[in-house]
């Protein structure tokens, strides 16, 4: 395991990229399947990393607390090299209760993952909704929450006050502290 700080490439009102991803569902999906949301948080996330599956009890929190805002966990990991990674795995997560996101999508090239500039699990993009560019535009990426290692216990959840902020109808006023976790395991690394 290397640990690894998210550091993007992107900046604060840049349009979310496109991508066209399966889920464990078996579904395809794009922007395009999220857009009826106020917000849409995608993070880059995995089965086998610690400081990744220490955050699944927020996100499933998130996605079923939250009706206007999409909750994606996208799995960019070498599925080969890792086989907990792969989508039949995902599958399993999904099936069992593990993971409760409105969806759980496998980046299998991993072209998503380095459109975002996502470099470890979890690494969290909160984007919301804009009706002038009808796109989502980021807003806010960083930690989830103030737990850095898998076994602290959170006091402050950046997530919630990025989210409520879009919800509300304001501008997110949240430091970009990098999330931290294991580094995602490029095929070609």
């Amino acid at each position: 395991m290397v640990l690894k700080e998210s550091d993007t490439e992107l900046d604060a009102g840049d349009p979310a990229p496109d991508f066209e991803l399966e889920g464990a569902d078996g579904e395809t999906y794009t922007l395009e399947s999220f857009a009826d949301n106020e917000a849409l948080l995608l993070v880059f996330t995995c089965n086998h990393c610690p400081y990744a599956k220490a955050k699944f009890d927020l996100l499933n929190e998130l996605a079923a607390e939250y009706d206007d805002v999409a909750v994606v966990g996208i799995n960019p990991n070498d599925a080969e090299e890792y086989p907990d990674d792969s989508l039949e795995a995902m599958r399993e997560y999904v099936d069992d209760g593990h993971v409760q996101y409105d969806a759980y999508l496998r980046d299998e090239s991993q072209a998503v993952a380095r459109e975002y500039g996502a470099v470890c699990t979890p690494d969290p993009f909160l984007f919301a909704w804009s009706e002038a560019d009808e796109a989502f535009q980021l807003v806010y990426q960083g930690r989830l929450d103030d737990a850095l290692n898998p076994d602290d216990e959170p006091t402050r959840f950046h997530v919630r006050e990025a989210i409520d902020s879009v919800l509300e109808g304001e501008s997110v006023d949240l430091e970009w502290q990098p999330s931290q976790g294991c580094s995602i395991k490029w095929v070609d690394e």
